[in-house]
């Protein structure tokens, strides 16, 4: 074996430890895109997220009207609430079809029609019915759906405090 032989297996047989430059450069350049992807990302998730976790605040009550005036017939009455949407502040009127059933007891319907959103009016053909004038749809006085639409009335909460009445949030009719 000539000399020129054994330096040539000697190299090869002897292994080194440890990281090349190219690995270590991969590891290292990997590792600070993953940080730089994390801190992009990490703001969008928790915008996505954070309305999930925040709590729901108590629906606010507006007072509306005295409780004195509230008849068997229903009346329309307006009031203004006030709402925040990001950096925009206003305080639309909204109105309410307030009135008390058989028993004595005060409800509030929402005049939004459920069939496509117009605005209902009561008694207007003088059948002692809710109409909508965009496309027909009858209500009950307790805002059951009688023709056309598809839901009832949506009804407000309604609490009487002080001899007042004050209205909270929308739901879903719970008188029909």
């Amino acid at each position: 074996m000539s000399n020129h032989e054994h330096n040539d297996n000697s190299h090869r047989s002897a292994k080194k430890s440890g990281m090349s430059r190219r690995q270590f450069l991969s590891y290292t350049l990997g590792g600070a895109g993953a940080f730089m992807a994390a801190g992009m990302s990490l703001p969008m998730i928790r915008f996505a997220v954070d309305p999930i976790l925040k709590k729901k605040a108590g629906g606010t009550w507006i007072k509306v009207v005295e409780a004195s005036k509230i008849t068997n017939e229903p009346q329309e009455f307006k009031f203004k609430i006030h709402q925040v949407d990001g950096w925009y502040v206003s305080d639309p009127e909204l109105t309410a079809w307030i009135s008390k059933d058989e028993q004595g007891n005060a409800f509030a319907l929402s005049p939004v029609c459920k069939h496509l959103g117009c605005t209902i009016a009561w008694n207007t053909e003088k059948n002692n019915e809710y109409v909508c004038p965009c496309h027909n749809a009858h209500y009950t006085k307790d805002g059951k759906n009688l023709i056309v639409a598809p839901k009832p009335l949506d009804e407000y909460d309604l609490k009487i405090e002080n001899e007042w009445v004050y209205l909270g949030p929308i739901k879903a009719n719970t008188r029909v």
